[in-house]
């Protein structure tokens, strides 16, 4: 394939800026990490929204692109050697997007390594039981008269949290002072789990005063605010 007119998912979501990336995602935890850090890398691309009220993430042209349909998803018209990247996995996505710009993630290989350290440490723990405690909080959950699996979930966010929380004592970001991509990845969760989910209580928030401060200036964010947004809804 050696143009966006090859890759299948361009037909129900054709681009308007073919030699722009092209952003497969909604206005989710993991979406809006894509979105986010393309506004602070500046980075020209197009957002498309995936309505999962319609199934599109099932539909056969997300698959073509992504087989786990899970957003976000990209594809890049200017990937490595110059040839189109279809991308999948928001981790992988930071990274990438990281590397090809030489933003958000330091050259330093050991301050490298460790940014990737954090970056694993939300997507392996943070992301997963956050969302399992929102599904058991706010969702289908609700409806079990069986409190033990969301009190599962409230138990390990609550360490979790207290983990990044006396990671960040001292410290503007999980790096220290410079903003990264292991930012990008964690606190919009952080976010969504006392926002969306309305969960803050339940897992005792105030007690974890450095992540609500690192949260307040990660929100600040010009290029936060808008990422948090996109794709705008129709």
């Amino acid at each position: 394939m050696t143009a966006l007119n090859d890759f299948p998912i361009t037909r129900k979501w054709p681009a308007r800026h073919p030699d722009r990336l092209q952003l497969y995602s909604l206005p989710t935890p993991n979406g809006v990490k894509a979105a986010i850090m393309l506004e602070e890398t500046g980075l020209p691309y197009e957002a498309h929204r995936v309505d999962f009220g319609r199934n599109d993430q099932l539909s056969p042209e997300f698959l073509s692109l992504n087989p786990n349909n899970k957003i976000p998803a990209i594809l890049d018209p200017d990937g490595p050697g110059g040839r189109p990247l279809p991308l999948w996995e928001s981790g992988a996505i930071l990274v990438y997007l990281a590397e090809k710009t030489g933003k958000l993630l330091p050259a330093d290989p050991a301050q490298r390594y460790q940014t990737i350290q954090w970056l694993m440490f939300q997507m392996g723990g943070l992301g997963p039981m956050f969302g399992q405690l929102g599904f058991f909080h706010k969702f289908a959950g609700k409806d079990y008269e069986d409190k033990r699996p969301r009190d599962r979930y409230a138990a390990e966010s609550k360490r979790l949290l207290a983990v990044l929380d006396k990671h960040l004592a001292g410290r503007s970001w999980i790096m220290g002072d410079e903003y990264t991509i292991a930012d990008i990845a964690t606190f919009p969760w952080v976010n969504n789990l006392i926002g969306f989910y309305g969960a803050g209580e339940l897992v005792g928030f105030q007690d974890f005063p450095n992540v609500a401060r690192v949260l307040e200036s990660f929100v600040q964010r010009p290029a936060v605010a808008r990422g948090l947004q996109i794709p705008p809804a129709p």
